[in-house]
């Protein structure tokens, strides 16, 4: 599931909501790993206030559905989610949620930090950070997440 978000939501009642759902389901699997990012009230050694962030509808969407359609060819997956915030995020609030379930640890942490690192590089979202002091600066780049080894790689372009 990809689903874009204009207000808050509770990352931890949602992952456990749709856990219940796929046990309901009577899907079956043996890991879940989840990755929760928050907004951080610094960034280049300066107070943030908030962030506003931009996408384009409708290419968002596809990105993010390719990126999961990448890690479902990856690794062996029963279910995967990615929910991610767009306009004003506060701070401390969350900003993404990336979950996966399979029948193994090995595939949900690999999958679960290959669908988060592949959306940190080529989702198309614009981010507009308020600095102590009304201040605005446009973020101009992600860190990299990715360890420097094979196994990971994450093109900067889709395939």
């Amino acid at each position: 599931m990809i689903e874009l978000k204009s207000s808050p939501f509770d990352p931890y009642q949602t992952l456990l909501a749709c856990q219940e759902g796929l046990h309901q389901s009577g899907l079956r699997f043996g890991a879940t790993c989840s990755f929760v990012g928050t907004l951080r009230d610094f960034s280049e050694g300066e107070s943030v206030v908030d962030m506003f962030l931009e996408h384009y509808p409708g290419m968002t969407e596809k990105f993010l559905a390719r990126i999961e359609a990448e890690a479902r060819h990856r690794w062996a997956l029963v279910d995967a989610l990615v929910i991610h915030r767009v306009g004003r995020i506060g701070r401390d609030e969350a900003i993404v949620l990336v979950a996966v379930w399979s029948s193994h640890r090995g595939d949900a942490f690999d999958a679960c930090r290959y669908m988060m690192e592949a959306l940190k590089a080529r989702a198309p979202f614009w981010k507009r950070e308020t600095l102590t002091g009304g201040h605005h600066r446009w973020v101009s780049g992600n860190t990299n997440g990715y360890p420097a080894h094979p196994g990971f790689d994450c093109p900067d372009t889709p395939t």
